[in-house]
């Protein structure tokens, strides 16, 4: 009897078709892992170092202390301004697009700045290489939602936190090494290589599938470059009058900075729910788990760093330590920071999300709490335990609102959402360092001393803020699931990384 059979010659093309798209998109998921981790690092180190080598380049530029300020602030006002709207952009031309040019723009503005005659250079560029980061932020986010499936995400974000929280931590002494032997200029030379590496990669990596080409509207009128510079304006106001209050007689110029930022923010209000394709989705800003979120990190990161500017006057100015010990104080947060981040994806999938991050939220008060009772004679042992509950709490909640927020945008929106994740990162920083500053202020003579001051109490106030934050986020193990966005009447699919 003689029956039909496909030969196997003819399946076996097909087999090796499908091996091959499979390595291929498992190399295109690494390489945008591998873009996204070190995007986010070398953003975070180079933040933190600047503040090793500010002295240093005082010096060598003849500057005085406000331009020195001025190459931090230039550059916290350009990203704070510029992130949702780079999101945006991610979303309509590709993040991976949008990130290549981040990074080559980040790496040139890096070396511009090792090569400055002067310091008005140095502010100029600093800006520049603040609207770079800005497009590179949003991306980080925005290229793991596209290439990742929504439920293998939470490992990828793990990843990316725990680099960054040691990136932060090795920061220091890896400023101070490079400042004490080459100079304050390596510093800047130190982001040169890590960020054209990942541009190029980003330029090189193509999804197995072909790219999809954009079939959107033409012209600006579909980024709503109105509600950009008005967001841009309320945002660079805010954080410029935060960290204005926060200097020695910056009260009155803080204020009328927030003032103006309060007059562009109604401003931008209006005209969202005028604009016919407004920069900020209604869609998005109407989901609860991604509104929860975004809140959930302000407060925290608020909390945190407030916290730490408060302790690290309060170990050097009170208790008398160098700056070496004053960092071993804080060990731990750093050590849970990076060995905690991996513990979180299984922690989500067995508790789900509203568990996990409230629990991160109860560490992160229960930690500034503590914090806010040590007298002038607390020791190692209780800063330690303050500073790993900071550690435990600040990395859970970080983690899995990250998470949240990134898996229940719908994928066009993804940019966007990366956007307001990292706008919250950068805004509850300033937010918590000027209210620690003006706080301190009310108790001249006792207000370093954490039991004897304002400060830390406030700042444990906020970080209990989390909690209800947290318990709006989806409570199953299935509560990450995306949220699709209905298309709209005559809108054509945006492009995607």
């Amino acid at each position: 009897m003689n029956r039909s059979r496909t030969p196997a010659p003819a399946r076996v093309p097909a087999l090796v078709r499908l091996s091959f798209l499979a390595r291929v998109r498992v190399s295109a998921r690494a390489s945008v892992l591998a873009c996204s981790v070190v995007g986010a690092a070398v953003v975070a180190l180079d933040g933190t170092v600047l503040t090793v080598a500010q002295p240093a380049l005082q010096r060598d530029l003849h500057a005085d202390v406000g331009q020195v300020q001025w190459t931090s602030t230039g550059y916290l006002v350009a990203v704070a301004s510029l992130l949702v709207f780079a999101g945006r952009l991610g979303d309509r031309h590709g993040h991976r697009r949008v990130f290549a040019v981040g990074a080559l723009g980040f790496a040139a503005a890096s070396a511009g700045i090792a090569l400055a005659p002067g310091i008005e250079a140095v502010i100029a560029l600093r800006v520049l290489q603040g609207v770079c980061g800005a497009l590179l932020q949003p991306a980080t986010l925005g290229m793991l939602r596209t290439a990742f499936p929504p439920d293998r995400l939470a490992n990828p974000i793990a990843v990316r936190t725990a680099v960054i929280g040691l990136a932060a931590a090795a920061a220091p002494l890896v400023g101070g090494a490079l400042v004490s032997a080459y100079g304050w200029r390596s510093v800047f030379l130190l982001s040169v290589p890590p960020t054209l590496a990942i541009g190029l990669l980003a330029l090189a990596t193509r999804k197995p599938e072909a790219e999809a080409r954009s079939r959107a509207a033409p012209g600006l009128a579909v980024l709503d470059p109105l509600g950009a510079l008005l967001l841009a304006a309320a945002l660079g106001l805010l954080v410029h009058g935060l960290v204005e209050a926060a200097r020695p007689g910056g009260a009155v110029p803080g204020a009328l900075a927030c003032a103006g930022a309060a007059v562009a923010g109604t401003a931008l209000a209006r005209h969202e729910r005028r604009a016919a394709h407004p920069l900020l989705p209604p869609e998005l800003l109407r989901s609860v788990p991604v509104v929860a979120g975004v809140a959930a990190l302000l407060a925290a990161s608020a909390a945190l760093f407030g916290a730490l500017f408060v302790t690290t006057y309060f170990l050097q100015d009170v208790q008398r330590l160098d700056p070496l010990t004053c960092a071993l104080r804080f060990l731990p947060l750093a050590l849970l920071m990076v060995l905690g981040a991996p513990l979180c994806p299984p922690l989500q999938r067995r508790h789900g999300p509203r568990r996990t991050a409230t629990a991160g939220a109860a560490l992160l008060t229960l930690g500034a709490l503590l914090l806010s009772r040590l007298d002038a004679t607390a020791g190692a042992l209780p800063v330690g335990g303050c500073a790993a509950l900071l550690g435990a709490g600040f990395v859970t909640l970080m983690v899995t609102a990250t998470s949240v927020v990134v898996h229940r945008a719908p994928e066009a929106h993804a940019g966007v959402a990366g956007g307001l994740q990292q706008t919250a990162m950068n805004v509850g920083p300033a937010l918590g360092v000027a209210t620690a500053t003006l706080l301190l202020a009310l108790v001249p003579d006792g207000g370093f001393v954490p039991a004897e001051g304002a400060a830390l109490p406030a700042l444990a106030a906020i970080a209990a803020l989390t909690l209800p934050a947290a318990l709006a986020l989806p409570g199953g193990t299935r509560g990450t699931r995306p949220e699709q966005a209905p298309p709209r009447p005559g809108r054509r699919p945006c492009v995607r990384s």
